[in-house]
């Protein structure tokens, strides 16, 4: 869940095409608003959630768009989080059920930058947006020369997105795990471990950085950034909070 900033709303009434688990604990939701919502790859959505709040108000949780902007249906990557209200309500939706959202929120947007190398770092559903902004027009028909996606998880089940993420040209897809099975033979650790292990080599001062995910891992990476020189202007974030 991202911490909602304020901001006018704009509401818009949606209906449900799909619901599948891509992970044994996330789940991604597809639906389809009443009129166009025009966004920016990595803007947020604002879900109203229905009576679940003190006396039966509507409460509103904020998730972020893993789909481009050019897909005609909105997509969210959502983690399941025990007795969470906007996590149960979403994982309850079915095709044809309806819902009220509150769109399009957030500054954490993708901002090309010619000829510099693209670096989106992750923890868990922290890659939706990154999802948006890699499959959006503005990506893909001015790629950066090189791009990488490392994704943190615990378990290497909770990849999310590997293949998508592969078959974009020029970018490495890095799955970092922190408690893997013995059978995992890539990077063990967390996405702080292996910017660690990277050596001088890695172009630290032509890159944009685009962070997201829990704030611990944000702070401690934008600490290992600034040690390498790499300035505030091409360090980019959104901190998830649970």
């Amino acid at each position: 869940m991202l911490k909602l900033e304020s901001m006018k709303p704009i509401e818009f009434q949606c209906q449900v095409n799909s619901h599948k688990m891509i992970t044994p604990t996330v789940f991604e939701t597809s639906f389809e608003t009443h009129q166009p919502l025009p966004f920016d790859a990595g803007q947020f959505v604002s879900v109203i959630v229905p009576g679940a709040g003190p006396g039966g108000r509507d409460l509103r949780r904020a998730y972020s768009i893993a789909s481009s902007p050019e897909n005609q249906h909105i997509e969210l990557c959502v983690k399941i989080v025990e007795n969470g209200p906007g996590t149960s309500y979403l994982n309850r939706l079915r095709p044809g059920d309806s819902l009220r959202v509150l769109a399009p929120y957030g500054t954490f947007v993708y901002e090309e930058k010619s000829g510099r190398t693209v670096c989106f770092i992750s923890t868990g559903t922290g890659i939706a947006p990154f999802r948006s902004m890699a499959f959006s027009r503005k990506f893909q028909q001015n790629l950066p020369p090189r791009s990488y996606c490392l994704l943190g998880v615990r378990t290497e089940d909770e990849i999310l997105y590997e293949q998508q993420f592969a078959s974009i040209p020029n970018m490495a897809f890095i799955p970092t795990v922190s408690q893997p099975t013995s059978d995992w033979n890539g990077f063990r650790g967390r996405v702080t471990d292996y910017l660690k292990s990277v050596g001088s080599d890695f172009p630290w001062l032509e890159t944009e950085f685009y962070l997201c995910g829990n704030g611990g891992m944000i702070t401690e990476v934008k600490a290992l950034l600034s040690e390498k020189g790499v300035s505030k202007a091409s360090i980019h974030q959104e901190i998830y909070y649970k």
